[in-house]
């Protein structure tokens, strides 16, 4: 799966990600198995196709953060997981899933153009990535250099790419693809974490469809995590606990609408472009159920509770 983080970061960091308005398209042919079809030996396979899904459709922290913006919602250091702590993370699971909601973090931060505040989380992701011995691809000097200076946001950005492209290189080459699985429901527990949160005193249809089409997304990470649940009690309970918040989207209603077609130029030919719109049916108490469940979730990993 060469190359799947690197794509997953580019989402979270990039900050020319802003296509809000067709981002839940499902694109592709992908056809899942059933559930518990999936035999264990088929697991890194299974998570090279779901991996590519998710993150072709996956809705960013840096996309949720430019809708905020359009909202004019401003920034809060309050949702930002705290790093105090992180050093006392012993597993390989604990640091994989905390790199992911860093990640998400430094996304965050990035796309307010907090750069000068991302310097702690920089470290705590460059720990973490020590931890999981592939800090030797994450050029922490550079990026500290660049967070600091805030001049240089294209540069940061690149390098920051290309770190976790070249992390996840070696995990895959290594048969360590569960950390990859687990770097990106990290991702998305923090940006669900971040959406759900603004959307409690910011109520608007845009961010609330937004959190509607993540029904989609979720049933996706659950079959990216489910050849794991063996692996140990920790994916276990994590598999758990997603199935919650899944529980709280079953009566969440998403159906889909043809919207004009758009022609654009690739490789010097014009190619029709079909695009969709997704509609969300999605109550406030619903939206209130998924709320709690993916705080209840987010801390869990957290602070252990």
């Amino acid at each position: 799966m060469t190359g799947t983080i690197s794509k997953l970061v580019a989402v979270i960091l990039l900050v020319s990600v802003c296509a809000c308005s067709n981002s839940s398209t499902r694109q592709g042919g992908l056809t899942f198995p059933i559930a518990d079809s999936v035999p264990a030996g088929e697991a890194e396979k299974l998570s090279d196709e779901a991996v590519a899904d998710i993150v072709q459709n996956i809705a960013s922290p840096v996309e949720i953060a430019a809708l905020l913006q359009s909202m004019e919602v401003p920034f809060s250091a309050e949702y930002l997981a705290p790093t105090q702590g992180a050093d006392r993370l012993t597993t390989n699971f604990q640091k994989a899933i905390m790199l992911g909601i860093y990640g998400a973090d430094l996304g965050y931060l990035n796309m307010y153009e907090k750069t000068g505040n991302s310097v702690d989380v920089l470290s705590t992701i460059k720990r973490l990535a020590d931890g999981l011995r592939v800090g030797q691809y994450f050029d922490f000097e550079t990026l500290k250099r660049l967070s600091v200076s805030k001049t240089n946001l294209d540069s940061l950005l690149f390098m920051s790419v290309n770190s976790y492209n070249q992390i996840d290189r070696y995990l895959r080459d290594n048969n360590r693809g569960a950390i990859s699985a687990l770097m990106i429901a990290g991702v998305w527990i923090e940006g669900q974490y971040l959406a759900t949160q603004v959307a409690q005193g910011n109520p608007g249809k845009a961010l609330t469809d937004r959190i509607g089409e993540q029904k989609i997304i979720l049933g996706d990470l659950l079959m990216l995590l489910r050849p794991y649940r063996e692996s140990g009690a920790d994916y276990a309970s994590l598999y758990e606990m997603m199935e919650e918040i899944s529980d709280k989207y079953r009566d969440v209603r998403i159906t889909y609408r043809l919207g004009e077609p758009e022609t654009v130029e690739q490789d010097g030919r014009l190619v029709m472009i079909q695009h969709e719109e997704s509609l969300v049916e999605m109550s406030d108490e619903q939206l209130r159920e998924i709320t709690s469940a993916s705080k209840d979730v987010r801390n869990n990993l957290i602070f252990g509770k």
